[in-house]
């Protein structure tokens, strides 16, 4: 009667075991599925984002030249005006006054100077007859000289009065767009040195401001590099001529009209660091004024045997940027990556991968290093040209983009 209860327990145990060992292993899951671009070498544009400052294209300070009080603004302020239009007037009495007294002195001494000529011919006639002295003819000779000579000095003081009295009349040096008038009318102007420290007083500015002219700069280490990369054949810097530079308007829109490079300075500024450039852009339109700072995207050539990756597809940690790709064993592999810029939606690789690598640009989060992995091929959204697949984007006849670091 003891055992019953040690045999039910038994029997209680083994089926126990029976039922435990009944039961199915879960299967492994499948691989995450990734979408894959193929890394292929490209051409792309290299370009630069940098700021630049506008500046008319003329600008002329228009000063008085003589002195006097101002009595006439001929112009509307902020106007356009022609190259020689008036724009202001000096009381020019004074100077009418001296004009007439030296073409009064200038008549008397064109009298003075024909009888004198008139006397030294006569004398060198009555000479070989022996009615007058040698003495008497060199001393003609000279009187007439004399007479000359002071015809042709009060013809240059009249010549001067002249012009004088022509300062009277301000007018532009430049075709453009006068600005705001510095000195009302009836205020008493000059020509002295000290007046605005241009040579007489300042009376406005006119400014030609179709086309306009772009400021800006660029760091020597940065032209260095571009330099030593052009020497190894990586980057085909473009000439001054071809050098386009997009503008983009402080609100963020891009200018219509492409200027180009027209100027590079030969040294570098020692305050700076950096080097002088220059551009032209057309402003038909007078939409942009000078002293606007404005954003640049300047093409400055191209880059070659670069490979163009997703930036999605671009990861970052302490040690720098990098990417996963699917290996020939179809599992997740890490490569590290040499990028500083970006065209359009894609990071610009120089250094790190190999032409023919599948990198993963998305399902990364289910992703680990050394994990199989099923990919398949990666379309770019329907909606932008910029975010294209990796071997589809275009050269460098393709319009720029910023860079990005």
């Amino acid at each position: 009667m003891t055992l019953l209860p040690v045999r039910a327990s038994l029997l209680s145990f083994s089926f126990l075991a029976l039922v435990g060992c009944g039961k199915a292993v879960p299967p492994a899951p499948p691989p995450p599925q990734v979408g894959v671009v193929k890394a292929q070498l490209q051409t792309v544009p290299l370009t630069r984002d940098l700021v630049g400052r506008l500046s008319a294209y003329y600008s002329a300070n228009v000063t008085a030249r003589v002195s006097g009080v101002l009595v006439k603004r001929a112009y509307t302020e902020g106007g356009d005006v022609k190259a020689g239009q008036l724009l202001f007037e000096i009381d020019p009495t004074f100077y009418q006054s001296v004009l007439n007294s030296d073409l009064a002195t200038l008549a008397q001494d064109q009298a003075t100077y024909v009888n004198d000529r008139i006397i030294a011919e006569r004398d060198r006639k009555l000479l070989p007859v022996g009615s007058v002295s040698q003495q008497t003819v060199d001393d003609a000779d000279a009187a007439e000289r004399s007479a000359a000579a002071k015809v042709k000095a009060d013809q240059a003081a009249v010549d001067g009065a002249r012009i004088n009295l022509g300062y009277t009349k301000v007018t532009s040096p430049i075709t453009g767009i006068a600005g705001q008038q510095q000195v009302t009318v009836g205020a008493v102007v000059g020509s002295s040195t000290t007046d605005a420290g241009s040579g007489g007083t300042l009376l406005t500015t006119v400014q030609q401001i179709d086309p306009l002219y772009v400021n800006f700069t660029i760091s020597a280490a940065d032209l260095i590099t571009l330099r030593q990369a052009q020497s190894q054949g990586n980057v085909a810097l473009a000439a001054q001529n071809d050098t386009a530079v997009q503008v983009v308007l402080p609100n963020g829109h891009p200018y219509e009209q492409v200027g180009t490079l027209d100027f590079s300075d030969v040294e570098v500024n020692s305050t700076t660091g950096a080097v002088n450039l220059r551009a032209r852009l057309p402003n038909p339109q007078h939409q942009l004024l000078p002293g606007m700072y404005v954003s640049l995207n300047v093409a400055l050539g191209q880059q070659n045997k670069v490979f163009l990756v997703p930036q999605q597809a671009v990861q970052r940690d302490t040690a720098g940027a990098y990417a996963l790709i699917v290996g020939a064993d179809g599992k997740a592999a890490r490569k590290d990556l040499n990028t500083t810029d970006s065209y359009h939606n894609n990071w610009i690789v120089t250094g790190g991968l190999a032409e023919g690598d599948q990198v993963i640009v998305t399902g990364l989060q289910s992703v680990r290093e050394g994990a199989a992995v099923k990919a398949s091929p990666w379309q770019a959204p329907a909606t932008g040209a910029s975010s294209a697949q990796v071997g589809s984007a275009p050269a460098s006849g393709g319009q720029p983009a910023g860079n990005k670091s």
